[in-house]
């Protein structure tokens, strides 16, 4: 594996250099085929092991912490970083370059009297989330490997340590910003630094000078808003939205007690540390603006505050356009044709996102499940009086009332069998539901056995087909696996 270190020569003072602590008797517990060709590699080797357990010195690496700051609940933390996980610099690819990251690899200078480690079950969740998330369409960090071991470690119980070796297109966060605006006197060069090496890493196409930062904000702000319309499209909920669990590339980042709809609930809380539901499932499109407001406001020795707010502006057009299109794919409703004026494509907007709204309305008054009932787009003829979508419903007048105004707004340019082809394309058959990564690790711990964790990993790799062999993993949860509250150690 090859190396840059832009980040570590371009950037001292960003980070402190900190070494792994390692793994006793580390082994595999996961593996990801699709993250490994991102870096050129076929075998997980022993090697290989030992080096991203931290016990063997990775070539070509250096390994830090780096620094950072955030808004945690509402509040503003004055010094965070990484806590719990070390990089190594930015691994060469055959189409890019990746951070790669170890997460709970030991202590870091900004583990604030933690032990940097991750339990086995954290580890676990976070590598299928990055890459069930991948292949659902989302924007995301990655996940190469999970290593395991017998290593004690105490979180509500005693567990087992474990490490996730994240890739990511960058890890500069929105508390990155944060800090160097408010740390301390003299950072303005370091905030300037920053957004410096920023674009030129990651935006090469714009310039470094005002105007290029200006565009930089603007698309920050897009792609922030484009990300969170597909969690709400497929039915994600994060859990932790702080300002530093924010990738400035609208990637999904540092994943703790996530959760992907069961039952449809616009007010589901999955993290047990969230009460009052600040980061709730239908909070989180309100979330993403009041963290880029953060942001703007950490940038404002760069930019004039109007041209922050004028980006700001655009988010929610961004957020919307992004979630009716891929919710109009979803339900099959005709493509705005392109001559449509502005007003009218405005007026035809509102009345779709009514009828989108209706739809999710009616699952959460008859408790449905949200991946199950737009699953079933792709079995409905939606000219037929009857179907058995509508029996789902308890309140069938509800569908009956709804389904006139949808047949006036599905595309009928095709045949059925196409039409439902494409709904199968949009519309998930499987996702990672809660209680299927937690039979995988129960496994694990009672067992030792790895099987579950990769057969799930494996079917999240094809989450549209309709994989007959594995028809259980697509059914609603058992009564103990319905709505799983995780806590921030998940």
């Amino acid at each position: 594996m090859k190396f840059k270190q832009d980040y570590f020569t371009r950037l001292a003072g960003f980070y402190q250099q900190v070494l792994p602590a390692g793994l006793p008797s580390p082994h595999w517990l996961a593996w990801s085929d699709d993250a490994a060709a991102l870096l050129g590699l076929t075998d997980p080797n022993e090697t290989l092991l030992q080096q991203l357990a931290g016990n063997q010195r990775m070539p070509g690496a250096e390994y830090y912490a780096q620094v950072y700051s955030g808004h945690q609940f509402g509040g503003y933390s004055p010094r965070l970083g990484d806590g719990r996980s070390i990089i190594l610099g930015e691994a060469q690819g055959p189409d890019g370059a990746w951070d790669l990251a170890l997460k709970g690899a030991g202590p870091t200078p900004y583990s604030r009297h933690g032990d940097g480690r991750a339990v086995m079950r954290s580890a676990v969740r976070e590598f299928l989330v990055s890459e069930a998330l991948y292949h659902l369409g989302v924007p995301t960090t990655r996940a190469l490997a999970v290593i395991g071991s017998e290593l004690p470690v105490w979180r509500e119980s005693l567990e087992k340590g474990a490490i996730t070796v994240r890739l990511a297109r960058s890890h500069i966060r929105f508390g990155h910003f944060e800090y160097f605006c408010y740390s301390e006197k003299g950072q303005a060069d370091k905030l300037k630094q920053l957004l410096d090496f920023t674009l030129s890493q990651h935006y090469p196409q714009l310039s470094l000078d005002y105007e290029g930062y200006k565009a930089w904000f603007a698309l920050v702000v897009r792609d922030t808003a484009r990300m969170i319309a597909h969690w709400q499209a497929v039915g994600f909920a994060h859990g932790v939205m702080n300002t530093d669990n924010m990738s400035i590339l609208g990637d999904s980042f540092d994943f703790g007690p996530f959760a992907f709809l069961d039952t449809f609930k616009e007010d589901f809380i999955c993290n047990h540390s969230d009460p009052e539901g600040r980061y709730a499932f239908g909070q989180q499109p309100g979330v993403g603006l009041w963290n880029l407001q953060r942001l703007a406001q950490a940038l404002t020795p760069v930019l004039a505050s109007d041209d922050l707010i004028a980006a700001l502006n655009t988010y929610q057009h961004e957020l919307v356009q992004q979630y009716l299109g891929l919710m109009r794919a979803k339900l099959g409703l005709a493509p705005l044709a392109e001559d449509l004026s502005l007003d009218a494509r405005l007026e035809q907007d509102n009345k779709d996102l009514a009828l989108i709204g209706a739809f999710t309305g009616l699952l959460e008054q008859n408790a449905l499940d949200y991946t199950q009932s737009l699953r079933r787009f792709g079995e409905l003829d939606p000219k037929a009086e009857n179907s058995s979508l509508r029996d789902d419903f308890i309140n069938r007048q509800g569908w009956d009332d709804w389904l006139p105004e949808y047949r006036r707004r599905i595309d009928t340019r095709q045949g059925l069998e196409r039409w439902q082809a494409e709904r199968r394309a949009h519309n998930p058959k499987y996702i990672l539901r809660n209680y299927l990564a937690q039979e995988a690790i129960i496994a694990i711990e009672e067992e030792g056995n790895t099987q579950p964790l990769e057969q799930l990993h494996q079917l999240l790799r094809r989450p549209f087909d309709e994989q007959p062999e594995m028809q259980e993993y697509a059914k609603r949860p058992p009564d103990w696996g319905q709505g799983l509250i995780m806590s921030c150690s998940s």
